[in-house]
């Protein structure tokens, strides 16, 4: 490849015109072009016909020349209606020639006939119809060249896609600490979370790789009907994901526009018409734009720097970065073209619905409440486009919208959906598949719609099999929003308009080894934490009760990302089975491989429960949940009476479940929460070296708790630090939440897909929020 850090040549506009006449015949005066490595000439002969002469950059090889002049060839046979430039033959018969330097260096030459056309960059207005007409240009361009090959288009060259993640982190690495710098290093990091597990499913072709304003050219430039009539400059074409050419166009089409997601649009969209991109290309084209335009300010950086009076190379760097600036928390979609359907209302209009009729029970997360309406994987979308991490939602345990199981969910809706009466294999595959996933004997399963059924079901079990009623809960449990179940929350029945406990209920404290009785240190804090359900069981006998179950989240979250001892529930729950009762595990929050180092949490616990109950990410916010139990106690229910759910187990809700199990399995995603969650770990551990309102962090996975404190002595919970926190950090563009008894430990609990990037993202912008405020 001609090295892009080498000199350019420095030939003279007479020597230009010495050389057209000797290697050409062409007798025409030279007026110097800009140019990036090479040295561009416009030659005007005496009967006014005029010709470009490129002189080449010394390590420009020959066989890439070949490689541009067969193209342009091949472009010309296959599109004759369209301009691109033509290759003239010089006086020895040859496409390409060359010449001797001064110190024996050999130049390559050629000459093209000139294009004419007004540039993109000298027109206006770009209206819709230009925009689209760009993408439709280069989308005839691409399909004529698909199948085309050269032994020279897999080129080494700075501009090709593919070097792009090399030239940023060198670039970031120079700039660390800067604000160019860190926008640019976000940029990169979502490319490389987003992206490049997709880039073995993107189609690869030869492309121009260049469709800047000052290569394209227009017929009827300022006109309504203004549109591309060709192209120049191929100096940068070459073979590499074909998604990289709307993209290239798009993002030098977005440069100055007020709108330029719009812009982008208008350009992805003609493209598609002429040359339809994949799924997959679409889902991935925004983040190849802001690719493109980070390397363009990256290698304008270098390049200037090593040739400061090549005035060129800094034509669209100042554009660049305020683009980039702009584009720091928008997303792409073709949606953008028209109002999103969520959007239809603004926040004012929906506040004043829920106001009419919607109780005022039903909460909403934040003081400036989020308008979302999208989302994808770890990322939601407001209505102005603005990106989010989502580092608190555990219901999109796969990622939001990932593309499996909407594909699951759309295929079986489209074919069935009915109720379980009727024999149908997604329900029996599901079943099977879920209880293979237990140890035993937990091998009875039964499909529902909710966690709270799923608990309210659970209860019914212990109840029937053990003939009582009496259940022991920890404290500051939650288990559902049923009124069987807010009985046994205290997390409820203790919290603001709960009335107590029920007679049938009793309480025993939360194993919390940071601020209970017994505490990080104590050898015996599991025993003696288990110990109380032995003393209350006691107790209940010497009234004459005895206990039906022990329910009890493996890690608790409500009650505040609290990790028991280990040992805790294999003492716990010996007590409760010496004395008749079953033991419950709900794994509604931390289920499915959310702890990383095991499928379940009860699993980290080293027990195995009587009755297991999962919900919220068995569908990723489809309405799914279950309970797993053994045959023997699904025996003690058999009473005669008929259980029937009307939805739980449907078809669809069943291939939404397969899908989860798949996506897990195939994206060995509960690795994924075991290294990301001991990276988050560590990084949120650093922080308590600097800011001493962090009193504790904790957790297993990616279930962790930040736990704030007035002082690390008195233990005085800062709750109004933690909700100033969760807002600031909202404001930084990443979502986590408050939660616990003293409502003071950040909660969060990600999509199952967050990145080792964006881990460090959140603990640095945690560490800015403490900065900047208390801590």
């Amino acid at each position: 490849m001609a090295d892009i850090n080498s000199p350019r040549p420095r030939f003279s506009e007479r020597e230009a015109s010495s050389i057209a006449r000797k290697l050409y015949g062409i007798d025409a005066a030279a007026v110097g072009l800009t140019g990036e490595r090479d040295q561009n000439f416009l030659l005007r002969d005496e009967p006014g016909q005029k010709f470009v002469l490129k002189i080449y950059n010394t390590t420009e090889r020959k066989d890439v020349l070949d490689f541009q002049n067969r193209v342009l060839q091949h472009l010309a046979q296959a599109l004759p209606g369209l301009l691109y430039p033509r290759v003239r033959t010089g006086l020895d018969g040859a496409l390409t020639a060359e010449f001797e330097g001064g110190r024996g260096e050999i130049y390559l030459v050629r000459v093209l006939d000139f294009v004419p056309g007004v540039f993109l960059a000298d027109a206006s207005p770009h209206g819709a119809g230009l925009l689209r007409s760009i993408g439709r240009f280069m989308g005839r361009t691409d399909r004529a060249l698909e199948g085309f090959t050269h032994p020279a288009m897999n080129r080494d060259l700075k501009w090709n896609p593919e070097s792009g993640l090399g030239i940023l982190a060198g670039f970031v690495e120079n700039r660390a600490g800067t604000a160019r710098g860190r926008l640019v290093e976000d940029f990169l990091r979502r490319f490389d979370d987003r992206v490049v597990p997709l880039l073995p499913k993107l189609r690869r072709s030869v492309i121009h790789n260049d469709a800047n304003d000052y290569n394209i050219l227009l017929r009827g430039a300022g006109t309504a009907g203004a549109e591309v009539a060709g192209i120049i400059d191929f100096g940068d074409m070459l073979r590499t994901w074909t998604v990289c050419e709307p993209a290239v166009a798009a993002a030098y089409a977005m440069l100055g526009k007020r709108d330029p997601v719009a812009a982008a649009v208008q350009v992805v969209a003609g493209y598609h018409e002429e040359y339809p991109l994949t799924a997959v290309e679409l889902e991935v084209v925004y983040h190849f734009i802001c690719l493109r335009l980070c390397m363009s300010v990256a290698i304008s950086d270098e390049q200037y720097r090593r040739d400061p009076d090549n005035e060129y190379l800094k034509i669209s760097e100042k554009p660049a970065w305020e683009l980039l600036h702009r584009l720091a928390n928008v997303r792409f979609a073709e949606e953008t073209q028209k109002p999103p359907a969520a959007a239809t209302f603004s926040k004012k209009e929906i506040t004043e619905i829920r106001a009419k009729h919607t109780s005022a029970a039903l909460s909403v997360s934040y003081k400036k409440p989020l308008q979302i309406v999208r989302g994808y994987m770890q990322y939601l979308y407001d209505e102005r486009g603005r990106e989010y991490l989502d580092a608190v939602n555990n219901v999109p345990h796969v990622g939001h919208c990932h593309p499996r199981v909407v594909e699951a969910a759309h295929q079986q809706a489209s074919l069935l959906n009915t109720n379980t009466r009727y024999l149908n294999e997604k329900m029996a595959l599901y079943t099977r598949r879920l209880c293979n996933k237990f140890p035993d004997p937990l091998s009875v399963c039964f499909l529902v719609c909710s966690g709270s059924e799923a608990n309210d079901l659970a209860l019914r079990l212990a109840r029937a099999h053990t003939g009582h009623k009496d259940v022991i809960v920890l404290d500051g449990a939650y288990h559902g929003n049923l009124t069987s179940l807010v009985e046994i929350s205290p997390y409820k029945f203790d919290g603001p308009g709960g009335s107590g406990a029920p007679d049938y209920v009793h309480k025993v404290d939360m194993p919390d080894t940071y601020r209970g009785t017994f505490r990080a240190g104590d050898p015996d804090a599991a025993a003696k934490y288990a110990r109380q359900l032995g003393d209350v069981i006691l107790k209940m006998e010497n009234k004459g009760k005895r206990v039906a179950a022990f329910i009890s989240e493996p890690l608790m979250g409500c009650a505040g990302q609290i990790v028991p001892p280990d040992g805790y529930l294999e003492d716990a729950y010996r007590y409760v089975r010496e004395s008749g009762g079953v033991c419950i595990a709900d794994e509604v929050q931390i289920g499915f491989g959310r702890v990383g180092s095991h499928f379940w949490g009860f699993e980290t616990q080293g027990v195995v429960p009587d009755i297991v109950t999962l919900g919220k990410p068995i569908g990723n916010g489809f309405p799914l949940a279950a309970v797993i139990t053994t045959p023997r106690v699904a025996a003690s229910f058999e009473t005669g009476m008929e259980y029937f759910n009307t939805y739980g187990g449907n078809p669809v809700s069943c291939a939404v479940g397969l899908a989860v199990l798949d996506v897990i399995e195939d994206e060995d995603l509960r690795q994924n929460a075991s290294a990301v969650g001991a990276k988050l770990l560590d990084g949120l551990r650093r922080l308590m070296d600097k800011h001493g309102l962090i009193g504790d962090v904790r957790g297993k996975g990616l279930f962790t708790g930040v736990e704030l404190v007035g002082s690390r002595e008195t233990l005085t919970p800062a709750a109004d630090e933690a909700s100033l926190v969760v807002e600031k950090m909202k404001d930084r563009g990443i979502l986590i939440s408050v939660d616990g008894t003293l409502c003071n430990v950040l909660k969060i609990k990600p999509p199952m897909v967050f990145t080792a990037g964006n881990a460090d993202h959140l603990v640095s912008t945690l560490d800015e929020v403490l900065t900047e405020g208390a801590g």
